[in-house]
């Protein structure tokens, strides 16, 4: 088990800060929830998308409850939805789920799927999923039909710049589950298409991309400006930049040190659901009756 604030990564901890400190914020946040959204969203995932199970396409389920366990969180409820758009996310305040979407499993390798997933369960590792499912009621259109008002127009560009950074904490869980390389193959396969395209990617020469990103960013205030008004309406990084940022993390001693932690609770027998030790010659966890 491992703790989000040995990983979380710094730029994502002040802007979560910073969003927090915006004046009206608490108060948005409660108005949002107020308004039921949450529960509109769970039912129409509930009724479109197909709820993943071990007598649900397990092949898939299957691959969630260790990624769980050796997050040490609880296991949010998962989904499948048919589009050919390679995509993920996590919803939910109350009910937590994570889909994935018909694209993404054809495009990924089994380990790449397994990023995706570890990826995703770090923003309910990392506590980001309340705001990240505000940010959807706010950017998805909600502020246009007049119910929230015109004052989260500031608070939307927050929300979008702290989106940005928390994606960067949870590219960390995911380098944690599987590997740096890893994350970063699902970059090339999301930027540059499938492996048949992108299996022999050269990800040092495509994060160096990153810092020759940054001269044309830092070349002069009018070009710095262009690139500002370029990501202020992204949620996500550039996929450049994230590949920079992973591979960089894999060469620090934090990363390592937290590697070795997490390789030694995981070689630990342990029940594949509830995260439990469990003994040699078991059939069923004792805590939580998942068959081993």
């Amino acid at each position: 088990m491992i703790n989000a604030a040995d990983f979380i990564h710094p730029e994502d901890a002040a802007a979560l800060e910073q969003l927090e400190n915006i004046p009206g914020f608490p108060a948005l946040v409660k108005k949002v929830l107020s308004l039921g959204l949450e529960q509109l969203q769970y039912g129409i995932n509930m009724a479109s998308a197909i709820r993943l199970s071990p007598t649900q396409l397990p092949e898939l389920y299957n691959r969630l409850p260790p990624i769980c366990a050796k997050l040490g969180i609880e296991e949010p409820e998962f989904y499948l939805q048919m589009d050919p758009q390679p995509n993920a996310w996590t919803f939910g305040d109350t009910k937590v789920f994570i889909t994935i979407t018909s694209g993404l499993v054809d495009m990924m390798s089994d380990e790449e799927l397994d990023a995706v997933i570890a990826h995703e369960c770090g923003h309910i590792l990392c506590h980001h999923v309340l705001y990240h499912t505000i940010a959807r009621y706010i950017l998805g259109g909600v502020d246009s039909l007049g119910i929230l008002g015109a004052f989260t127009i500031p608070i939307q560009y927050a929300i979008l710049y702290w989106q940005r950074k928390s994606e960067l904490s949870c590219d960390r869980a995911a380098s944690i589950v599987t590997s740096p390389e890893t994350v970063a193959s699902t970059m090339a396969r999301l930027s540059g298409g499938p492996r048949s395209i992108t299996s022999k990617i050269n990800l040092e020469e495509w994060a160096h991309q990153a810092d020759q990103y940054d001269q044309i960013r830092n070349d002069g205030l009018w070009n710095k400006a262009l690139q500002i008004y370029a990501v202020s309406g992204l949620n996500h990084p550039f996929s450049a930049v994230r590949v920079r940022e992973i591979l960089n993390w894999a060469q620090t001693e934090q990363y390592r040190q937290i590697k070795q932690h997490f390789l030694n609770y995981v070689s630990v027998r342990r029940c594949p659901h509830c995260g439990e030790l469990v003994e040699e010659g078991w059939a069923f966890c004792r805590k939580c009756g998942t068959k081993l």
